[in-house]
């Protein structure tokens, strides 16, 4: 049944009020700390995405438009765009090789929709390093509570939080880097809220990086367009025809209402995971653990009879591709994952290509792997998290290794650093074959981020002049 407007709270205004009225003052200084972090993972899997073959065919379609004299940079190339196409393009890498950051209670990857319209909005008009730290934490925060508001009933009917929601997080951002007025930011909420997409079908194709890169060019289009006079529905969230009702038929109002830096999410303990494998957060603590028995014990793949791997059953409902034939399939397979790990011993960037997937030694050890799930009263019953993943490998010698892991390297019970982050930083960007100096150089620059008075200084690094498109 449609919701009665009498009895709900003014979720867009609340929303609204806060993006305003954020300044850098009022976030603390460990989620500053953390959200450095986040920003330099964003520019990693940018830089590793840029080359990504999806990543390619859209930057050759943004310029067949013939834009000249553009203010924003698309990362790994020499074009500068207006920021709208650079946010288009850049949230596209970012997710490319779903290396990306997400937000463990949701599953939504918050950072990258909000980076790439901030970060295009923020060269453009010159803004300082504190300013688009606060509008990024404020993106965050509005894409991360917004997700926990649905209570999983969104996700779950098929939309992709990153690119749904992703586009009120974009939005967001980009008001407040601007400085943009409650009335202005209320109207660029609404018409966000007309351009929220993305579905979960599409998982596994250039079409699911896609859903980021749109959902940042949503935050641009949203903004300017408010800015100029364009109206909405100052109700897009929790009208009877609003996104709650429409996209999930549920909201938890109190989030919205109450917890909006209170307290932020990067400071709470079921925080924002950051990646160390480019493939669905899903796959990861199974990965972790087949590393441990595999380094610990010494096995090789000839010894390996069968490996038996176990999982929540709303697992495979996204890890839906048991015998992959492309790279991008492989990111949504289990049976991909354990089976790099079994015979490369890694899975990094080099490994999620068609030709890995195809070896024969790959498709041979995906053969021997029988992927199943514990029951829902099991869970309940033994208190797993959701990620919880059982290993059983078995020798041809009748040896079995067993293991479990409730979560993998990079989640909130098991952070990486900012040395670990660097290096995932200069691992990405040497995939992409960017000049060492200009590595060095961001670096430094992200990890004083507060002290940049200009970004477009920054973004003068994130291209490659010698390569046009």
């Amino acid at each position: 049944m449609p919701t009665d407007p009498k009895t709900v709270s003014p979720l867009t205004t609340r929303v609204a009020q806060f993006v305003s009225e954020t300044r850098y003052e009022d976030i603390p200084a460990d989620v500053i700390r953390m959200s450095k972090q986040a920003v330099l993972d964003c520019l990693a899997v940018a830089f590793a995405g840029s080359v990504a073959e999806g990543s390619a065919i859209l930057r050759r379609h943004i310029a067949g438009f013939g834009f000249a004299g553009g203010v924003s940079t698309i990362y790994g190339s020499g074009m500068r765009v207006p920021a709208q196409f650079a946010a288009l393009a850049n949230g596209t890498s970012m997710h490319s090789d779903d290396y990306d950051d997400t937000h463990n209670p949701t599953r939504i990857h918050p950072s990258a929709s909000v980076a790439a319209g901030l970060f295009a909005v923020a060269e453009a008009e010159n803004r300082t390093g504190r300013e688009l730290l606060t509008a990024f934490n404020v993106g965050v925060e509005v894409s991360c509570k917004i997700s926990m508001a649905t209570a999983g009933e969104h996700y779950a009917r098929g939309f992709h939080s990153s690119g749904t929601i992703g586009a009120f997080g974009s939005t967001a951002a980009v008001c407040n880097v601007r400085g943009a007025s409650q009335d202005v930011t209320l109207m660029a909420l609404g018409i966000a809220g007309s351009q929220s997409a993305g579905v979960r079908e599409n998982f596994g194709t250039m079409a699911k990086p896609l859903h980021a890169g749109r959902a940042g060019e949503t935050g641009v289009l949203a903004a300017d367009l408010a800015a100029m006079g364009f109206t909405s529905a100052p109700s897009v969230l929790e009208g009877p025809r609003g996104f709650f009702e429409a996209y999930a038929g549920r909201c938890d109002e109190a989030v919205i209402m109450n917890t909006l830096g209170k307290p932020w999410t990067f400071a709470t303990d079921a925080s924002i995971a950051i990646k160390p494998f480019p493939s669905g957060r899903l796959t990861h603590p199974g990965i972790c653990e087949l590393e441990r028995i595999v380094l610990a014990n010494n096995i090789t793949p000839d010894q390996v009879e069968r490996i038996h791997v176990k999982t929540n059953r709303q697992l495979p409902g996204n890890l839906t591709y048991h015998r992959p034939v492309t790279g991008l399939e492989a990111k949504f397979s289990m049976e991909f994952c354990l089976a790099s790990m079994l015979v490369l011993r890694r899975a990094g960037l080099a490994e999620f290509t068609d030709k890995v997937v195809n070896q024969p030694d790959i498709q041979d050890a995906i053969s021997k792997i029988d992927y199943t799930c514990y029951s829902d009263e099991e869970a309940a019953a033994n208190n797993y998290p959701l990620l919880t993943t059982f290993l059983e490998v078995v020798l041809k010698d009748g040896r079995k290794f067993t293991g479990r892991a409730d979560h993998a390297r990079g989640s909130p019970p098991a952070p990486m650093t900012w040395e670990d982050i660097s290096n995932k930083f200069i691992g990405c960007a040497l995939f992409a074959r960017w000049p060492q100096p200009s590595i060095d150089r961001i670096l430094q620059s992200v990890f004083e981020l507060e002290k940049v008075d200009n970004v477009a200084d920054l973004a003068a690094q994130l291209k490659i002049a010698g390569n046009p498109v």
